[in-house]
Order: C-alpha cells, then sequence, then structure tokens
C-alpha cells in the first residue's frame, strides 16, 4: 500500500512540472513520428526500416553478449548511417517536401493569395478541361485507343514537359484524339495537361518499380503510377488491350472509370470544394451527359439515313 502511495505521490509530482510548451513538444513529435509512418507504409521505405531495425537488435545483441568484431563492424557500419539514409531514402524525403508544400501551411494567403471572382474563372475553365478530356476518353475508351494523360496539380512537372513537344492548346475532345491516335508521331508519349490548356505531347514519364502491380498492366500503366508517385499528378489511362478507363494517384490505380465516373473524380481531384460545388458539378454532368445523347442521336441518324439509302437502291 506503501508503494502505490509513493507511485501516486511522484506521479503528482511529475504532473505538477508538466508546463504547455512541454504538452505541445510531445504533441509535435508525435505528429512527425505519425506522418513519417504514413509516408514508408506500403512502400519500399517499410522494408529497409524493417532492415534497419533488424541491424540495431543485432547491435544491441552484439554488445552484450562482447562479440567485439560485430560490434566493431556495425559501429563503423552506423557512422555512415545518417549518409546513407540520406541516398536510399531520397524519393520519400524528396516526397515528404512535396506534401508540405502542397499543405495548408505551404497554401498560406502569404504565399498564394486570390480573389473569389478569379477562383470562379479558373474553375469554369478547369470544367471546361475536365468535359475535353471526358469525351476524348470515351471516344478513345470505345474505339481501344491507348492514350495517358496527365493533369499536373501542385507540382510542377516541367522536367517531365521538357521530354516531349509543346503543344500549349485549348483541349478539345478533337485535339486529344488526334494525339492519340496510333499513326501520330507523338501517341506513344503521354500529354501534359497544365491548369486548362494541353501544354505538351509525347513526353516520357518515370515507370514505377512496385511489386504490387499486377502482371496484367502493361508499361502505359505503369508509367502512370510511376508519375503519382513522384507528383501530386492525376493520370488518368485509357488501355489499347480492354478500353478501360483508370486513374494513377499517390502511387495507386483505381479503375474502371465511365465518363460520369471520371467526370466525378476529376472534379474532386482538380478543384477545391465549396458549398456551391454541387450544384457546378450537376451541371457539368449534365452537360456531359446531353453532349453524349447528341452524339448518340446524330450517329443513330446517320445510320438510318444510310439504311434509307440502301433500301431505295
Amino acid at each position: 500500500m506503501g508503494a502505490i502511495t509513493a507511485f501516486w505521490n511522484d506521479m503528482a509530482s511529475v504532473i505538477q512540472t508538466i508546463e504547455i510548451s512541454d504538452v505541445v513538444d510531445v504533441l509535435i513529435v508525435a505528429f512527425l513520428i505519425y506522418k513519417a509512418l504514413q509516408l514508408v507504409r506500403e512502400t519500399r521505405a517499410e522494408q529497409l526500416l524493417k532492415g534497419i531495425f533488424l541491424f540495431i537488435v543485432l547491435f544491441v545483441l552484439a554488445s552484450q553478449l562482447r562479440l567485439r568484431s560485430l560490434s566493431y563492424i556495425l559501429d563503423n557500419v552506423y557512422q555512415f548511417g545518417v549518409i546513407a539514409l540520406l541516398v536510399v531514402f531520397q524519393p520519400e524525403l524528396r516526397r515528404a517536401l512535396e506534401q508540405v508544400g502542397r499543405s495548408r501551411i505551404g497554401n498560406f494567403a502569404l504565399f498564394s493569395g486570390g480573389h473569389d471572382e478569379a477562383e470562379a474563372e479558373r474553375a469554369r475553365r478547369i470544367r471546361g478541361m475536365i468535359a475535353a478530356v471526358v469525351e476524348a476518353c470515351a471516344s478513345l475508351s470505345e474505339t481501344k485507343t491507348g492514350a495517358l494523360i496527365v493533369l499536373e496539380r501542385q507540382t510542377k512537372l516541367g522536367e517531365i514537359i521538357k521530354t516531349g513537344s509543346i503543344v500549349d492548346a485549348r483541349p478539345s475532345k478533337e485535339i486529344i484524339c488526334n494525339i492519340f491516335f496510333n499513326k501520330a508521331p507523338l501517341h506513344d508519349g503521354a500529354m501534359i495537361v497544365r491548369e486548362d490548356r494541353v501544354w505538351a505531347a509525347g513526353c516520357f514519364l518515370p515507370l514505377s518499380d512496385t511489386r504490387r502491380i499486377s502482371r496484367d498492366l502493361g508499361t502505359r500503366h505503369r508509367a502512370a503510377i510511376g508519375m503519382s508517385e513522384n507528383s501530386d499528378a492525376l493520370v488518368v489511362v485509357v488501355s489499347e488491350e480492354t478500353g478501360t478507363i483508370s486513374i494513377a494517384e499517390n502511387g495507386m490505380l483505381t479503375r474502371p472509370y465511365n465518363p460520369t465516373t471520371l467526370a466525378a473524380a476529376l472534379e474532386r481531384g482538380l478543384l477545391p470544394e465549396k458549398e456551391d460545388e454541387p450544384s457546378a458539378r450537376s451541371g457539368l454532368l449534365k452537360s456531359l451527359t446531353f453532349r453524349r445523347k447528341k452524339q448518340e442521336d446524330a450517329a443513330d441518324g446517320k445510320q438510318d439515313k444510310r439504311q434509307d439509302e440502301s433500301t431505295g437502291r
């Protein structure tokens, strides 16, 4: 009983010495550790961290068992460990810094001020671009024409753009379909969309080396995942074999999409959510549905005309 009383007295004395700065300090450290674990989860870094942990356990055992040769080797390895970690974890560190830059702190008004009218105009242009991309992907999917469309967000893709040819054109179904026409000179590479412009085409993307990719997916899908691992871009893929539409984001590939779900996904990824967003989004979906129905009616009209002509003959 006396031991328990002494324990609670010690705890009370410790709690009395805690200040607000100590609590803030612990919360910040816990948040950083959580984010670090979230960053390396399901990546190559997770396996590397397991290897580092095993090295630490081995070093402790070697010290306790007085294995001098092994302790000497591990001690020298740890001296260069920091530099080795910076080299090995370079992609993960770069991604972490980019995520900090894309956070609300990085987007504070001091760095990215704006006006409501300018944002509304930008949203209108982005929706027009999304409509063009969705229509083009639907057409390419029907004809099973492969396509790889990278929609740039906050991470600038200047070094990727340099590998292709500058287009700088207003997006439309016709332009996008012509770029990915199988006899066009730029159809093999990726198309980069910056804001509401088709900025470049024929660009080369980094391939993902993750082993979680299905063997059924080809180079185009691997490039899409690799691009989403190295940036915050949304990457739309149209399969040449099946015509399936997919989206790669943050190293994950989701599919299949139809024009309606594709438009909704691109809206969520490219435009900030506001109170009046549902009405604007439903307007875009209605516009896409109307255009689609109009095209189908025109195609049916041409087919009926051909049948009438053949009957007349």
